[in-house]
């Protein structure tokens, strides 16, 4: 069934990246970057090596026919080596002699995966900076602008639009540091050989992973990590957080888009968010699709987690478990966002239907101040219980809670200061406050740490 559910779950710029043939691309790469670290060190003359990298390119090669002739082995990059030898022996015999020298299938599959999370990585950083950047411009539209905040999915105080969508901003915003510190820290080249210790290689081990790492721009590991999978659940956590992040905003669009709640909307145009056979509907639906993806995230993020349990110095089958986990994961997350960024471009703020919302409860909602404004003169108890009571008889007599409040508060507090202590306008707290903390952050890192030290266990390229 592959291409039938493209449209919804590969939206965005990251399935391209990931698709088969940017897999096969990877471990190309990784092949010529090789043959030129070896040249790096002495090991082939740099002639040799070109003739390598001359035929490391994607579009000599069939990833199906591959794919299919990876059962016989186990993976892909057996057949890939065979045909990639095969092709430099017509053009340079002795340069064929060095195809894949010192490398294991398992080096060239992890280096690749690396590459291809970096790739992708990169759209997907640059997709969620600009939604981010959306959001705050949205947040400070509506700093001031009220809203019924809600817990439980039920009315409680006001809180501002504003504010919402400043929360959705820097949830989205923090995950992209995380995912940041995860592609330019923790992304390492796999050189290791049969059993990590890169014994046909001699004594230029070392030299020649250095080399592929400066080649690749990727870290430089202490060791080789065969079994040691760490650096697989970083970047499955870091993507996973970005899916909370994107499936909380895309789920409280949805909910606010209710036709009892109506407080946003997605506009898309003609022909978007329709129904097949109810011709009234105007769905969510880019905010619908982005949710669906993210909701696939726990499940990827749990089996690549999984697969950190691995045995002895190479694993029987968990570290080829997690080649479609992976994928699924940075194309389900750049969609997600994909899909986040074009609702977010689509949304409609329907301020007076926010407004309609809160003075629906007729005051109810705002019972808290009253009981704080009285506290000091009746005491916290006694104002609790006389608060209750009123809110009680208005909801039971279907009155307006000021004017029950101005009847039990006759001589207490005059009319006009019981509307006023109900107006949701005047107790919306720190919210513009709060706002301004994220939308004033929109060009720096404010009131976050930046990551400068050197993390043990990896070189970065700017210290090699």
């Amino acid at each position: 069934m592959t291409g039938l559910f493209d449209g919804v779950f590969d939206h965005g710029p990251v399935a391209g990246l990931t698709d088969g043939t940017a897999w096969l691309q990877a471990l190309l790469d990784v092949e010529a970057a090789l043959a030129r670290a070896l040249a790096d060190t002495g090991s082939l003359s740099a002639e040799r090596a070109e003739s390598i990298a001359a035929a490391c390119a994607a579009d000599l090669y069939d990833p199906t026919d591959l794919g299919r002739a990876a059962a016989g082995g186990g993976n892909p990059v057996i057949p890939l080596v065979g045909e990639l030898t095969a092709r430099v022996r017509e053009t340079d015999p002795d340069a064929a002699r060095h195809v894949h020298r010192g490398a294991t299938s398992q080096d060239v599959m992890d280096t690749g995966a690396m590459l291809l999370a970096q790739r992708a990585g990169g759209a997907l950083r640059s997709d969620l900076r600009v939604l981010a950047d959306h959001l705050r411009d949205l947040a400070g539209t509506h700093r001031t602008t009220p809203m019924p905040g809600r817990t439980l999915l039920q009315q409680a105080l006001p809180t501002t639009f504003g504010a919402v969508a400043a929360g959705w901003a820097n949830g989205l915003s923090e995950a992209a540091d995380q995912l940041d510190h995860v592609l330019s820290r923790h992304l390492a080249v796999q050189l290791g050989g049969a059993v990590g210790t890169l014994a046909s290689l001699g004594q230029d081990g070392p030299a020649v992973t250095a080399a592929l790492a400066a080649r690749l721009r990727l870290a430089e590991p202490v060791l080789p990590w065969h079994t040691e999978r760490g650096r697989i659940a970083e970047l499955a956590a870091a993507l996973g957080r970005i899916c909370g992040a994107v499936g909380t905003a895309a789920q409280d669009i949805v909910l606010l888009a209710q036709t009892e709640v109506g407080e946003l909307a997605e506009e898309g145009g003609p022909g978007v968010g329709g129904s097949s056979t109810m011709p009234h509907k105007r769905n969510p639906v880019a905010a619908v699709s982005a949710l669906a993806c993210a909701r696939q995230a726990p499940g990827l993020v749990a089996n690549l987690f999984a697969a950190q349990i691995q045995e002895h110095q190479r694993a029987a089958g968990s570290w080829h478990a997690e080649w479609l986990p992976l994928t699924d994961l940075l194309r389900r997350t750049g969609a997600a966002v994909a899909w986040l960024r074009t609702s977010a471009a689509r949304l409609h703020v329907d301020t007076e239907r926010m407004r309609a919302n809160l003075d629906a409860t007729g005051g109810l909602a705002l019972s808290e101040r009253v009981t704080t404004d009285l506290a000091p003169e009746l005491g916290r108890m006694d104002a609790h219980r006389l608060v209750t009571d009123a809110c009680r008889e208005a909801v039971g007599s279907g009155r307006n809670l000021v004017e029950v409040l101005a009847e039990r508060l006759d001589g207490v507090r005059t009319r006009e200061r019981i509307r006023d202590l109900l107006d949701p306008a005047g107790y919306l707290g720190s919210a513009p406050a709060f706002t301004d903390r994220v939308t004033g952050a929109k060009t720096g890192r404010t009131g976050r740490a930046e990551h400068t030290d050197s993390e043990e266990g990896v070189r970065t390229p700017d210290e090699r």
